[in-house]
């Protein structure tokens, strides 16, 4: 049986990879702020800057979760008939 580890020990093993996907993330933003055209009426820009925002809570809720729900679809009785299966 494994022994969890604590907080300093997942933040030993995890701190590369976080500031590389945190940094892949500022490089996607910036590359949309400097691309011609706009794109701030987007309902996907919206839920980047909700999803951040999330991140950014300190919330009890698991932020993974929170994350993962703003970005799905809701389920739905008829979702056979509305993708015609």
């Amino acid at each position: 049986m494994s022994i969890p580890l604590n907080s300093q020990q997942v933040l030993d093993r995890e701190y590369l990879e976080i500031r590389g996907k945190i940094l892949e993330l500022a490089a996607s933003l910036d590359r949309l702020q400097r691309a011609e055209g706009c794109v701030s009426e987007d309902r996907r820009i919206a839920l980047i800057h909700q999803g951040l925002e999330i991140l950014l809570q300190d919330a009890d809720q698991s932020k993974a979760s929170q994350i993962q729900m703003l970005f799905s679809r809701g389920y739905e009785d008829d979702w056979r008939e509305q993708f015609e299966l």
